[in-house]
């Protein structure tokens, strides 16, 4: 009764003109730019669970979505846990990590103000942004597990590395106590926080797994580049909000940020898919998808930073240098699967780099609080050696601890990181999740084990040609089975039979119609 009648005054208190209700202490504007952020790069994680999945082989795409959405509620628990506190709380002594002040989103009802006055927000509604920009990095990592890695340990891998990576990181840069924030180092949206941790720790993370077998890589392809397309759409979509709504407040900025994310992004995608070409001479879809991706994650840490025209520069440079990055995983023997290294630890890399170079103090006020005294374009030469020491403070960093971390897990029983050569044989999809993207996977291993033949299907190479190609003992079957695949003169013969080769197909019809008209 005593909440209807809180209700009964608080609308009360919305018509009468002489109160003060949460409008007169917020911007609506801001909130709802907040809300909107934070709703824009969650579709970011969604569409993350696409790609990895249309990347992956057909045995193994349901585990990369399973992945991805597992660590996605198990970071928003560790943000909600003590993760924000760790990263923003504004009572931390240190310019390294933050305190437990926030523990548990305690002492987030206060109002946070950016700019006017009438710029004020709730610190609830930052805290649920920033927890995003937390999920998408460790869903970006966690490619690294793609065919090979086991589902339980990237429980504990997930809170331990977003307590003792991600949100010191964050408290660096993005928290006013932060030692790279009051040095003034320019990283708009997250280039060293989200794109260098999630590319480099996942590269250390694929170091730990070890390379896949080199029997079950041959005539490897992405098994669905339409659901490669649909991830990279969510993707850019959902990256507009997570590069354009960062600065809180709704301003000019917010608009720079959006066209210098496109331009990037088209810019990146073009280059990309032009090398990919007159190296083939085909034009590649997941090709352009990886330029396109390339050219958003450098956008990350600059599209807040640099002029328009420094953007199509950005995404030429970034599209052309991931691509050759491509290729350091082999240098290293490194099995980077999913190109996490290339796509975005270089990416970011690339785009902190520009700040220092094209960084505008005109551009960084247009959200009208943000004093700086930009990049070399403005003649501030000291940014260059700031800039430069920042990435490599996280990318050592990140990579030690990441290091650290799958150690230890890896020594735990039952916490191994890495399935079973029987396991990667079959598929993660089997092994680790026991349920199957398509279902016609199902029926083909029904199909063999019901005819009876000794070589079960999750032997067989996902590519069509092979298993044309591919050669299944048979085994001997009481006459009265109804189920037998009908022998050929050449299964006879050589007591083995060509799955899905025309003639034992014809065959098979052939005599299966004869059986009936007999019957």
């Amino acid at each position: 009764m005593s909440g209807y009648k809180h209700l009964i005054e608080l609308v009360h208190r919305s018509t009468d003109p002489n109160s003060h209700v949460w409008t007169d202490i917020y911007s609506e504007a801001t909130i709802i730019t907040m809300v909107t952020g934070t709703c824009l790069v969650l579709i970011m994680c969604f569409g993350l669970a696409y790609l990895y999945s249309g990347l992956a082989r057909r045995k193994s795409a349901l585990h990369m979505i399973f992945a991805v959405f597992l660590v996605l509620v198990i970071s928003i628990f560790q943000w909600y846990f003590w993760g924000y506190s760790l990263a923003f709380s504004s009572t931390a002594t240190n310019k390294f990590i933050g305190n437990l002040h926030n523990f548990g989103y305690m002492n987030v009802n206060e109002a946070l103000e950016l700019g006017p006055q009438e710029s004020k927000y709730p610190e609830l509604a930052f805290a649920n942004f920033q927890g995003m920009f937390a999920s998408i990095t460790i869903c970006i990592l966690i490619g690294a597990i793609c065919e090979r890695g086991r589902i339980l340990p990237i429980i504990p891998f997930t809170f331990i590395w977003l307590t003792l990576v991600y949100c010191p990181v964050a408290c660096w840069v993005w928290n006013s106590n932060g030692w790279a924030y009051k040095w003034g180092v320019l990283d708009y949206a997250g280039g060293g926080p989200v794109e260098i941790l999630s590319g480099f720790s996942g590269f250390v993370m694929s170091y730990f797994l070890g390379k896949r077998r080199k029997h079950l890589m041959v005539n490897f392809r992405p098994h669905n580049v339409s659901m490669i397309t649909i991830g990279t759409t969510m993707l850019w979509f959902g990256w507009l909000g997570f590069n354009g709504l960062t600065c809180v407040i709704p301003s000019l900025k917010s608009v720079y940020a959006i066209m210098n994310t496109n331009l990037c992004a088209a810019f990146g995608g073009f280059t990309w898919v032009l090398l990919d070409y007159f190296r083939t001479y085909h034009w590649s879809t997941v090709g352009l998808c990886s330029g396109i991706i390339c050219g958003l994650v450098a956008a990350t840490p600059s599209s807040g930073c640099i002029p328009l025209w420094a953007s199509v520069i950005l995404g030429i440079v970034s599209g052309a240098v991931c691509n050759f990055s491509t290729i350091i995983k082999v240098w290293l023997r490194v099995d980077d699967s999913l190109d996490v290294l290339a796509e975005h630890g270089m990416a970011g890399v690339i785009g902190l780099f520009f700040n220092a170079i094209f960084g505008s103090a005109t551009v960084l006020g247009y959200d009208g609080y943000t004093e700086h005294e930009g990049g070399w374009i403005d003649h501030n030469w000291k940014q260059m050696y700031k800039q430069i020491a920042y990435i490599f403070a996280v990318i050592g960093y990140c990579m030690a601890v990441t290091a650290l971390i799958c150690y230890v897990i890896n020594k735990i029983p039952c916490l191994q990181l890495r399935a079973r050569e029987e396991a990667e044989e079959n598929g993660m999809d089997e092994d680790q999740i026991g349920e199957f993207v398509y279902d016609y996977v199902e029926i083909r291993r029904n199909f063999f084990d019901v005819n009876g033949f000794e070589t079960p299907a999750s032997n067989f190479n996902d590519d069509r040609e092979s298993m044309l190609e591919k050669q299944v003992p048979l085994k001997t079957l009481p006459q009265e089975s109804g189920h037998a695949i009908p022998e050929t003169s050449d299964s006879k013969a050589s007591g083995t039979i060509h799955v899905g080769s025309q003639d034992s197909i014809k065959q098979s019809v052939s005599n299966n119609h004869n059986s009936s008209t007999s019957s």
